[in-house]
């Protein structure tokens, strides 16, 4: 059987101390680029993997950052942890990731699962755990940023914007533009607490500009292009005279589209379709939807550079907002 590589093997190969291939090998920055490049080419060269369980057990801590989000299958969390992954990268640190699908218990299950590996730093999704997450976190002194939220008050730091302040200057942009029979359609509403509350805010917003919501159509369910076809359908057959629909989502709204194209529906002269997050695909529709564009890559970059700064300092200073403010887009 070979015998395992270790971390002098790499120390005699670059021609350096064992502490110095240490302090390369974790990323310190007071290490030089000409011994940074030696040991981890003769980590490379050499095969070695070295030993993070041991390393947490000696620092107190191990070199992962934990990333928790909702959902894979939306393109909004994708970007956000790309912005994650290049904030950290060349740092020493590694992000690992866990999914919730917008699940308490489950969310719960992974942020304990993730202490136990002593992370370096934690970033989550969102204000509003379950009271056992709150404690979970609360009771660490590791860094800890809540991201996409800063409508209460963060355990350490959050990054993002107001849902509620998004959701409400849509509104107002809507009438502006001079629709006045407006509805909404949206999905998962019972898990998805921020969609839920951009709802309630647009629609308290359009009830004080005295125009009230017109009409709604809400399903159970992860929101897809398909749901939005299918519920834009429903809400239209109700009230046929509807000249708006603000969607939960741009997906939702995509798919509102495509039942407005099915049946010769103008979009946006006749009914304007209002969607949440910018996404890219919008640019490729055949027809122009508003939407409110979300810094999502700067969510995540923000983020992890909160965590590195945050590592440099033993307790944390208090609540900390960093406020990225969102862009409303109309056709």
């Amino acid at each position: 059987m070979p015998r395992k590589v270790t971390l002098a093997d790499v120390a005699a190969a670059a021609g350096v101390s064992k502490m110095t291939a240490s302090r390369a090998m974790r990323g310190a920055k007071d290490v030089s680029q000409k011994n940074l490049d030696k040991v981890r080419k003769a980590a490379q060269d050499i095969g070695y993997v070295g030993n993070h369980v041991a390393a947490s057990l000696s620092n107190n801590r191990s070199d992962l950052i934990g990333v928790v989000v909702p959902s894979l299958s939306n393109i909004v969390f994708s970007e956000v942890m790309s912005g994650i992954e290049r904030a950290i990268d060349g740092s020493g640190f590694q992000p690992v990731f866990g999914v919730t699908d917008y699940d308490t218990e489950k969310e719960y299950d992974i942020v304990r699962r993730m202490l136990s590996w002593r992370p370096a730093g934690l970033i989550v999704t969102g204000l509003d755990q379950s009271d056992a997450t709150l404690r979970l976190l609360q009771e660490d002194s590791l860094p800890v940023v809540q991201i996409m939220d800063t409508d209460g008050t963060p355990i350490d730091v959050s990054v993002g914007f107001s849902q509620d302040n998004a959701a409400e200057e849509m509104a107002k942009a809507l009438v502006a533009a001079g629709r006045r029979r407006i509805g909404y359609v949206g999905c998962n509403l019972d898990h998805d607490t921020r969609a839920a509350r951009r709802r309630i805010r647009f629609s308290q917003t359009l009830e004080t500009l005295g125009h009230p919501l017109a009409g709604e159509e809400i399903a159970e369910g992860m929101s897809s292009v398909a749901a939005g076809r299918w519920l834009t359908s429903a809400l239209l057959e109700r009230h046929p005279d509807m000249d708006c629909i603000y969607y939960s989502n741009d997906d939702m709204a995509a798919g509102g589209l495509f039942h407005c194209m099915a049946y010769n529906i103008k979009v946006p002269e006749k009914l304007m379709l209002a969607g949440f997050n910018g996404l890219d695909l919008l640019t490729s529709l055949p027809a122009p939807i508003a939407t409110t564009r979300t810094p999502r890559d700067q969510i995540g970059r923000r983020a992890a550079e909160a965590i590195l700064e945050r590592l440099n300092r033993t307790e944390r200073d208090g609540p900390t907002v960093i406020e990225l403010a969102p862009e409303i887009r109309l056709p």
